[in-house]
């Protein structure tokens, strides 16, 4: 029997075929930020196989930081010099924000690059995680690590979107509404490039 895993696998591309710049929205945010380059980050798309369900792992940030204070979002941060790749990038960025160990983590493949307003070139790495991991949230930047059934952005029902106005600029933006919290922006966004990929595969 095909899993939602085994669907997952075929529809990312490859860890032999890493993305590269400029993001599948790069049209978009030109028209707000230019053509001036991106700084490059990575976030893990971490995928949880539980008993009930496939969830995925996501981070709520502290209020208190300076940028996205208070978002959900994937764990991740920007590419160092010290990093061999994205992947190497997501990995210990996932360590040094939910205390997760690289050694339970198996990247399988890549979404498309991202763009995002705030100026960064975002390449999603895929993996799949073990579900015995203990979160131990760094508590200047995240205040809490929780699960999403992945079934849930699979219902079109869902999905949201909003416009609004940026730098006196109209952008729809995404939404995903899940128990008292909103995962939108950039995440919700690249949660529907997987879940548009999803759906190409048969």
């Amino acid at each position: 029997m095909t899993t939602l895993t085994d669907r997952l696998r075929r529809a990312v591309r490859p860890l032999d075929d890493p993305p590269t710049p400029p993001g599948w929205n790069h049209a978009e945010i030109a028209d707000v930020l230019g053509d001036d380059a991106r700084r490059p980050a990575a976030v893990l798309v971490a995928l949880v196989e539980r008993a009930s369900a496939l969830h995925v792992l996501f981070t709520q940030r502290t209020e208190q930081l300076a940028q996205h204070g208070g978002q959900i979002s994937f764990p991740g941060g920007g590419i160092e010099a010290a990093d061999t790749d994205a992947v190497a990038a997501a990995l210990r960025e996932t360590h040094e924000e939910v205390g997760i160990a690289h050694a339970l983590v198996r990247p399988f493949g890549y979404l498309d690059c991202f763009e995002t307003i705030s100026g960064y070139v975002v390449t999603p790495v895929v993996a799949e995680l073990d579900p015995g991991y203990i979160a131990l949230p760094d508590p200047r930047e995240v205040a809490e690590v929780f699960e999403v059934p992945m079934e849930f952005f699979l219902d079109a029902g869902n999905l949201h979107r909003r416009r609004i106005q940026w730098r006196g600029r109209p952008r729809e933006i995404f939404e995903f509404p899940f128990q008292g919290k909103n995962i939108w922006g950039a995440t919700a966004a690249m949660l529907l490039s997987l879940v548009r990929r999803l759906e190409a595969t048969s």
